[in-house]
């Protein structure tokens, strides 16, 4: 098979001669390219047969490929197990950077128009270290924003419109990953039940936005005005200083399980594009009913082709990688951390600079690799989520159930830190993505409120999403009126969103959680494209409150680089960018055994210092305080520590009216399941 370099240029150009085409299939015995009329996208005006090269490239040139054309590909090859060709059947070219719909519904490729005037505007390349990546869905995002017209509502260009980017900007985050904006089409299941596939796991074709998120007038211009519209949002994003990150759904096609719909890879060559049995069925590590074949020169080379046009043409950012554990499997579906096409994205020239984050698993198995991945790249940490749910919440539901937490904070503490027992010393604390919640599973306001998952709106009788929330009500299920719980409620989700901002790696923000926004106990809304996953921009004066509160969060993230370093510290060592860090109980005394490990015993100060390369020199003090009960906790005393300033208390929405300054060895008063931070200073 051909390597990757072999294979040259694929999809359509212009050359001089007119536009090239060029498709790859092994095992393809013919194919034709298919031209429709101007007028008529249902009438194939002339044909082309290709011509295949030794490398199983099949190429044709003609001038009727030029901007606008649409055009579809005839397949035909041998029959039998794994294959899947019929040279009737109209097919997408997968590299295919415009396409378009019949009124019939069938779908066309376009010879794309993709000028745009970039204005100079460059990429904010935000530091490493600066990164709070925020997850939001484009439609879901700005559907109910009140400050845009309507037509702009739920699009790319209301994303960026300067209500938008203003609220991103205030909040603080620095980078919006975008929940899938491939092309995508909802399963068939999805479309029998009157539902649609809402997050858009489920891409039809790697090279275009998907066209719904377009205003209509876009739409209305063909797919050329959907792509400046798109990269229109880029440019406004960047010229905002804000990044933008692609989440990436390659490791599997829209075409479903054998009997889905074939609209491309499935046609032009199903046996090399996707895995299979020697007996010719599928073998799925996504659950999607398909799995791409990344032993596959091809398959790796179509990857690397979508994110070099993302990145380069279109100028985003980064990548969020769906289930990449499927991309880093090789001949015998095994995961290898040094697979080609990993080692490929990390090391591609076209490809420097541009953030690179993984989603460490798949379903398969050996699918669970967090930690496995080469450095470079930054992987969703689901230990820390795990963790700190568990810590925040169902420990403290067992405690009032047994009298106490199952297992003490030393857990937590190596979370907090950056999980250097999960990532090689090398990667660093930055090779975390940490985050509560993500798109999938509760909103963290309904981790708060809810012990159980309430699905039915799915049409699977509840038997869809995780039954494994680590949530808890706090003593009613959902909604209530009862004012000591929605107090309680309120201050678990400070002491999460502390957490996640106050710890080291990379936070993760869901859209919304800043707010408290709500399912209503749904953990696995992807097929409800409804008011319940669009953000609710009229706001109660609580949400406004926790909206102040993450704010501040960010701010002080900001402000204390000994809250991200870049390095894990040495012991009795000073490495550079890193963290000193000085462990003390309640009492001000160094931890002992039982402080880490004991549930009676969950209280500890944590004291880290920055070892700077490029910020002045920075200590804070971060006090975590885990039962519900409040607690005496020493300050202490260490060298070169004269004072503490208070900075933020988990217990208190605004602490503009407590004692701000303190001296080793002072005793404060901590609230109930709480956190504290002060800087450090002398």
């Amino acid at each position: 098979m051909a390597s990757m370099d072999a294979l040259g240029h694929l999809g359509v150009r212009q050359t001089a001669r007119g536009g090239e085409l060029r498709v790859w299939s092994e095992h393809a015995t013919a194919m034709q390219l298919c031209i429709f009329a101007a007028d008529d996208p249902t009438w194939v005006a002339e044909t082309h047969d290709l011509q295949r090269n030794r490398f199983g490239v099949w190429r044709t040139t003609t001038r009727s490929l030029r901007p606008g054309t649409r055009y579809a590909l005839r397949v035909d090859g041998p029959h039998g197990p794994g294959h899947a060709f019929d040279p009737d059947r109209l097919l997408l070219d997968p590299y295919a950077r415009g396409l378009g719909r019949t009124s019939d519904g069938d779908w066309r490729a376009y010879v794309q128009d993709d000028e745009f005037d970039w204005g100079g505007v460059e990429k904010p390349r935000v530091q490493i270290d600066h990164t709070v990546v925020y997850e939001a869905h484009t439609k879901g995002l700005t559907k109910l924003s009140p400050e845009l017209p309507d037509d702009l509502r739920g699009t790319y260009a209301g994303l960026a419109h300067p209500a938008t980017i203003a609220y991103l900007r205030d909040l603080g985050i620095t980078t919006v990953e975008l929940l899938p904006v491939h092309q995508f089409v909802s399963e068939q299941r999805l479309q029998g039940q009157g539902l649609v596939n809402y997050w858009g796991y489920n891409t039809l074709n790697f090279f275009t936005p998907h066209a719904a998120y377009a205003t209509k007038s876009a739409q209305f211009g063909g797919t050329g005005a959907v792509l400046r519209e798109f990269k229109g949002m880029v440019k406004l994003l960047h010229e905002a200083g804000l990044e933008v990150v692609l989440d990436v759904v390659y490791n599997h096609t829209s075409e479903e399980g054998p009997e889905g719909p074939t609209t491309s890879f499935r046609g032009i060559d199903n046996a090399s594009y996707y895995r299979h049995t020697p007996d010719g069925d599928y073998i799925d590590t996504t659950g999607c009913g398909n799995t791409i074949d990344f032993s596959t020169p091809a398959a790796q080379r179509l990857v690397l082709d979508s994110l070099r046009y993302w990145a380069n043409d279109v100028q985003v950012d980064g990548f969020r990688f769906d289930l990449m554990a499927t991309l880093g499997r090789d001949e015998a579906a095994e995961f290898d951390p040094e697979h080609p096409l990993l080692r490929a994205i990390l090391d591609d020239p076209a490809l420097q600079g541009v953030k690179m984050i993984s989603e460490p698993w798949d379903v398969g198995m050996g699918g669970w690799q967090v930690g496995k991945f080469p450095a470079g790249y930054h992987e969703w940490n689901d230990g820390f989520r795990d963790r700190a749910r568990a810590f925040w919440l169902t420990d403290v539901g067992s405690a009032r159930e047994h009298g106490r937490a199952p297992e003490g904070i030393g857990s937590l503490a190596r979370r907090i830190t950056g999980s250097a027992h999960v990532f090689a010393e090398e990667r660093g604390p930055l090779a975390s993505v940490n985050f509560i919640t993500a798109h999938d599973g509760f909103t963290m306001a309904d981790l708060v409120s809810y012990n159980a998952k309430h699905n039915l709106g799915n049409g699977e009788d509840n038997r869809d999403g995780t039954d494994n929330n680590r949530s808890f009500n706090h003593g009613v299920e959902g909604l209530t009126d009862d004012s000591t719980i929605t107090v309680e409620r309120r201050k678990a989700m400070r002491n999460l969103l502390g957490t996640l901002l106050l710890s080291a790696g990379m936070p993760m923000i869901t859209a919304g959680d800043e707010i408290g926004r709500s399912q209503r106990g749904n953990n696995n809304a992807y097929c409800h494209d409804s008011e319940l996953t669009w953000l609710d921009w009229k706001h109660e004066g609580w949400q406004e409150d926790l909206f102040r509160v993450t704010q501040r969060l960010l701010q002080l993230r900001r402000d204390n680089p000994a809250l991200r370093p870049l390095r894990y510290g040495r012991w009795g060592e000073t490495v550079p960018s890193a963290t000193q860090m000085d462990w003390y109980n309640k009492d001000g005394l160094a931890m002992t055994m039982d402080d880490w490990d004991s549930p009676a015993e969950r209280t500890l100060q944590y004291l880290a210092a920055s070892t700077p390369e490029f910020e002045a020199f920075n200590r804070i003090l971060l006090i975590v305080h885990g039962i519900e009960e409040p607690a005496d906790v020493t300050l202490p005393a260490h060298e070169g520590v004269e004072g503490y300033t208070l900075l933020w208390d988990s217990s208190h929405d605004d602490i503009s009216e407590l004692e701000p300054e303190h001296s080793p060895g002072d005793t404060l008063t901590v609230g109930p399941t709480s956190m504290l931070l002060l800087r450090a200073h002398g």
